[in-house]
């Protein structure tokens, strides 16, 4: 049996009377990236900030890298974290940025040049490390950022959204510095999105997560395979009349989203046209139907009964009620 790196039994986190996160349970195995997927004030972060130690659990309890939430020095030893906002001093060299981050986790001074110098040519940053960080650019500044925490060789690296904000071409770049840091240096990576090509790009297991709980898990594929089938999108005005209609032929494949109807077949060449055919019976119009392989936003919608973006939204509920209560207790 695989190894953990990281075991979460029943962890919660309360503001007042706000469920950031409600008794989530999940392992992370030695080696392996797993992700934590959903919209913005899903719980993601605030998942992680406990692991961390950086977030007191309301209820729960959690192991990292075989170490208790409690024993606050020794989890901290063996991570590295890359927060969701720029936490870079502009000012400084690259190689600054990383020295000071060495002297924090009491690397010994002459491991820290060799050992700075290692982890940005693990990057691709060495030949801009006596540049000033407000020089760098967004992609350059995330992939700093990855290298600092990496500086003191943990076992176990979280990325909270670490493509935010940035370009196609610059994500990508980053994603393969992910799959570097994974396949070629057995870092056990776990990270927060609410970009699906990028969970399903990127992670052996996906957790999705809505309303601070987890509502489906496994791999990619098996997530995708559990619709059961292709995903046909109808867009219709009609779209409760045209509920009715199929759910005689389909019942339980069926829902409203978007103002109009997500139906899932085995078969959906041969289901579309069934679908249209049954609309112009009955004198429903049709605006647009489309037929595809399920993604994890199909995922999403059969478990919510509504799209990702439909749930994103800003985190200020949520900040409102750390500040309310007290950040950390």
């Amino acid at each position: 049996m695989p190894v953990s790196a990281i075991e979460v039994s029943g962890l919660s986190k309360h503001f007042g009377s706000l469920k950031a996160v409600d008794s989530v349970s999940f392992s992370v195995a030695e080696g392996e990236i797993f992700g934590l997927l959903g919209p913005n004030g899903a719980g993601k972060t605030t998942t992680i900030s406990m692991l961390a130690t950086m977030l007191f659990p309301s209820n729960g309890k959690a192991k990292v890298a075989g170490h208790s939430l409690e024993d606050h020095d020794a989890v901290r030893n063996s991570i590295g974290i890359v927060f969701q906002d720029p936490s870079l001093d502009d000012e400084l060299t690259g190689m600054e940025n990383l020295m000071f981050h060495a002297r924090i986790y009491h690397i010994p001074r002459k491991e820290r040049g060799p050992r700075a110098m290692e982890v940005l040519k693990l990057v691709g940053l060495e030949d801009r490390a006596s540049s000033l960080v407000k020089t760098y650019s967004g992609g350059m500044k995330r992939r700093l950022e990855i290298a600092r925490g990496l500086m003191h060789k943990p076992k176990i690296l979280f990325l909270d959204e670490p493509t935010l904000g940035l370009d196609p071409q610059t994500r990508r770049a980053v994603w393969d510095q992910v799959r570097t840091l994974n396949k070629k240096h057995g870092v056990t990576i776990i990270l927060t999105t609410h970009y699906m090509e990028e969970a399903d790009q990127l992670c052996d297991r996906i957790a999705i997560m809505d309303h601070g709980r987890i509502i489906a898990l496994d791999t990619p594929d098996k997530l995708k395979a559990s619709l059961g089938g292709d995903v046909i999108t109808i867009l219709t005005p009609d779209a409760g009349k045209l509920e009715k209609c199929l759910q005689v032929k389909a019942p339980a494949t069926i829902k409203q989203v978007d103002g109009g109807l997500v139906v899932t077949s085995k078969r959906g060449d041969k289901a579309a046209p069934k679908i249209l055919s049954i609309a112009h019976n009955r004198g429903i119009r049709v605006d647009s139907i489309n037929v595809k392989k399920p993604s994890l936003e199909d995922v999403f919608i059969q478990h919510t009964g509504r799209s990702i973006r439909e749930r994103e939204a800003s985190t200020t509920e949520v900040m409102r009620a750390v500040y309310n209560t007290g950040w950390g207790k």
